[in-house]
């Protein structure tokens, strides 16, 4: 994974945690951890997972504190990614 995609990750993280933050403190960490849980992919909690594991660099503290509040996300769940293979362009299947 790219750094720019885990900067993309945590920006959107800290972006729901500024939705949040306007409640109080025991509203807002549980809303910020259900609204990942229920619309994040999996393999993008799993990538959240294992940055916070190194320490969540750039995680405003309630998002981090949310997302530590989160169940682990079974790994064995998450399709690995296959790169497509044999594109067809636009004139492969054109009969002339």
């Amino acid at each position: 994974m790219s750094a720019n995609t885990m900067e993309r990750l945590v920006y959107m993280a800290n972006q729901i945690g500024k939705f949040f933050e306007v409640q109080k403190h025991d509203r807002a960490v549980p809303g910020i951890a259900k609204h990942i849980k229920d619309f994040w992919d999996p393999r993008m909690r799993a990538r959240m997972e294992d940055h916070l594991a190194a320490g969540g660099e750039g995680l405003s503290p309630l998002v981090f504190e949310a997302l530590k509040t989160l169940p682990p996300v079974s790994r064995d769940t998450i399709p690995a990614a296959h790169p497509t293979q044999d594109v067809p362009g636009p004139t492969a299947h054109a009969h002339h």
